[in-house]
């Protein structure tokens, strides 16, 4: 698939068949999201692969609740998804890397002075490049976000603890029942709102 119509068909799919994927193709997904770009060669992100039932239960427990479980019209369809790539990124890397002298600059700002932490930025490329990808490979994918339970979520997985989660990437074949999202129905500005030519205007 041509990567123009990978972004153009590319959507948020929460309701998936329990039908396993062929073997090693997240993996090389995955491999390919590391490729993404990363400041300053840094590389202070990885990923953590579920795969199957067993595996992807780990997730899902530690990073949902019984009573959330019991009323999302949601978690059948997510939780049969045979899937789970698990985002996280090391600011300490990242203020290691930037303490460096080619990269000091006006002085260290260890992982506090950060406008917009590089180690956020570089999840982010990473799980776009893995979207666009499950998109190319004909499948289907959602982005859960951190929103709560990061420490029961990276004890749960063995994670060291000077990694953050960043989020999670559910992949699998769409099943065709998925709930159609509220938020698609939501006003937005125009793309001329959006698209700002030699400087803003707001004209």
């Amino acid at each position: 698939m041509e990567l123009d119509a990978a972004i153009r068909q590319r959507r948020m799919v929460r309701s998936f068949a329990d039908q396993p994927l062929p073997e090693g193709l997240v993996e090389r997904m995955v491999d390919t999201a590391l490729r993404a770009p990363t400041a300053g060669n840094t590389r202070g992100t990885a990923w953590i692969v579920l795969e199957g039932p067993d595996q992807t239960a780990r997730y899902w427990m530690a990073a949902t609740d019984p009573g959330w479980r019991a009323r999302s019209r949601r978690w059948a369809g997510l939780s049969r998804a045979p899937a789970v790539a698990v985002s996280v990124c090391s600011p300490a890397a990242y203020a290691s890397r930037y303490a460096a002298a080619d990269k000091r600059g006006d002085g260290d700002p260890g992982t506090a002075g950060w406008p917009v932490p590089y180690w956020v930025a570089d999840a982010a490329f990473g799980v776009m490049a893995l979207l666009l990808e499950v998109t190319a490979e004909g499948l289907g994918a959602c982005f859960l976000g951190n929103f709560r339970h990061e420490h029961a979520v990276l004890a749960a997985l063995g994670v060291p603890g000077e990694w953050r989660l960043f989020g999670a990437v559910v992949i699998g074949h769409p099943d065709g029942t998925d709930h159609r999202s509220g938020s698609l129905d939501r006003p937005g500005p125009a793309r001329a709102a959006r698209l700002h030519r030699g400087g803003w205007s707001a004209t």
